[in-house]
């Protein structure tokens, strides 16, 4: 299944570039870079050799696609084991 803006939550968000454009904590808005780990609460995010681990329920994100087209993803959609968050949405061969 190609990565478009429909199926982004249903991929693998690692490698993705990532900006928090909403957040409870203020702080966190802003913070941009790319994915490098996820886990079921957490992205945490890396650039220029720093990294923040940004609570997924908490923040509003964009997602930069290889096409160049962002998409925003409210951060409790993505709450979810990734593993179990790729899997549960629809068609997947694999369940």
């Amino acid at each position: 299944m190609p990565l478009t803006p429909e199926t982004l939550t249903r991929h693998e968000l690692v490698g993705l570039d990532v900006e928090v454009v909403a957040a409870s904590n203020p702080d966190a808005v802003g913070i941009s870079g790319s994915v490098v780990m996820e886990t079921t609460q957490l992205l945490t995010v890396e650039r220029d050799a720093r990294v923040w681990h940004v609570p997924k329920a908490d923040a509003t994100f964009a997602f930069t696609l290889d096409s160049d087209e962002t998409v925003r993803v409210e951060g409790e959609r993505l709450v979810d084991r990734p593993a179990r968050r790729t899997a549960n949405a629809g068609d997947s061969k694999w369940r």
